[in-house]
């Protein structure tokens, strides 16, 4: 591919591919795109399949500013990305996108790299072993494959850096931009992880979701709010029934009192 340089990081042992303006490259066969943030819960493009899995030699951090999603300018969100880690484990989900899809990765373009400050790479991601996964002939789904990955690196003009994990709660808990608030990104990033991989560990999400719950708690703010669950409860409460008029409570009043008779 000519558009696509090689960078190496000899201190981790790491190497990963660098994608320049992949959305112009032709493709003659479907590809992997991996999620390890929104992309999990809200991927906003077609695909064939989806995959839990994992990459290597990656952490996840919430050291990268946003401002069009889940912040402002004035006052920018914390979201995910990934430092090198040689020991490293990241988990998320990867979608299988056509080769004839025209629409995902200039989608994802602007979503990611233009409005979010990332820039695309390709690694090596392995799907989770399922006992109850069909396998065909053709495919196995339990070997790794090449999978596209947006990371935002420090050169970034969004990027926020490392803080200490109260002070990145705060942050989160005070943030809210067009696509909603920024403590509902971190919760249901949690909430994939605890649903799709209960078994994997990310200290640096699961103690930033425990602190914004405690500071949330000691402020009385009502996550179930944040997070839209109020509105959704009542938008799908059943309709009050009309009851139908009936004399049977009529037939309760005492006889000493006047009744109030349609005539």
């Amino acid at each position: 591919m000519e558009n696509k340089c090689k960078r190496e990081n000899k201190d981790t042992n790491m190497n990963f591919t660098l994608e320049e303006k992949i959305e112009e490259v032709e493709r003659k066969e479907p590809f992997w795109v991996f999620g390890y943030g929104s992309l999990c819960w809200n991927p906003g493009f077609e695909y064939q399949k989806s995959v839990t899995g994992y990459i290597k030699g990656f952490s996840r951090r919430f050291w990268q500013g946003n401002t069009t999603h889940r912040g402002t300018e004035s006052k920018p969100g914390r979201v995910a990305t990934l430092v090198e880690d040689k020991e490293g484990v990241t988990w998320g989900k990867a979608f299988l996108i056509a080769a004839e899809d025209k629409a995902a990765l200039p989608y994802l373009s602007t979503r990611e790299c233009q409005l979010g400050g990332y820039r695309i790479y390709t690694v090596n991601f392995h799907p989770k072993p399922s006992f109850f996964e069909p396998v065909n002939d053709n495919q196995n789904f339990t070997e790794k494959r090449k999978a596209l990955l947006y990371i935002a690196v420090p050169e970034n003009k969004h990027w926020l850096g490392a803080a200490p994990l109260s002070d990145i709660a705060k942050q989160i808990l005070e943030c809210q931009g067009p696509s909603g608030t920024n403590v509902e990104y971190l919760l249901r990033l949690a909430n994939f992880m605890r649903d799709e991989v209960p078994e994997a560990l990310d200290e640096h999400l699961f103690s930033l979701e425990r602190l914004v719950k405690n500071f949330a708690a000691d402020m009385r703010i009502c996550l179930r709010t944040i997070m839209g669950e109020n509105k959704k409860v009542e938008e799908n409460k059943p309709e009050p029934q009309a009851v139908a008029p009936s004399l049977q409570f009529a037939s309760r009043i005492p006889t000493k009192k006047l009744r109030c008779v349609n005539m």
